[in-house]
């Protein structure tokens, strides 16, 4: 990460790219500071952002609220290998869209494929992170996690 600017124009690029994508009521809490192993609840996707800011995007929540949530989005039920492909392209949008944002704000960014986890893990090989929780209105939780390496 080139700067704590760069980590705050980041961040919020997140939060504007969620807002946009799920154009639904949403309350975003406010994010929280950690240096200690993320423990996956049930299902997650990650995406890396590298170049001039860097980081590893995790989408992280339970099948029922991603399966809710692809359901709003796409029409129609999922689960299995359908609502792994639904939360990886639900992450695409995400970490595209941030990157489209962060570029005009000044920096050069590209991402890398998503990468889908499920079951129960923990993730090392970061300096610290943000996490933010997201709630869907009548759908559930998701929580927006921004790995950081210095």
């Amino acid at each position: 990460m080139a700067s704590e600017e760069g980590v705050k124009d980041l961040l919020n690029s997140i939060i504007e790219s969620v807002n946009q994508i799920l154009s639904m009521e949403l309350e975003i809490q406010s994010p929280k500071v950690f240096n200690l192993a993320v423990i996956q609840s049930e299902m997650a996707v990650l995406i890396g952002i590298t170049g001039d800011v860097s980081g590893r995007i995790v989408l992280q929540g339970d099948s029922e609220t991603f399966s809710k949530l692809g359901t709003k989005m796409f029409g129609m039920p999922l689960e299995g290998e359908m609502l792994h492909s639904c939360i990886g392209e639900i992450a695409n949008m995400l970490a595209g869209k941030t990157s489209s944002i962060v570029y005009n704000k000044g920096y050069k960014v590209d991402i890398t494929p998503p990468t889908i986890m499920v079951g129960q893990m923990q993730m090392y090989g970061f300096e610290r992170g943000l996490s933010v929780t997201v709630r869907i209105e009548a759908l559930g939780d998701i929580n927006i996690i921004l790995l950081l390496q210095n």
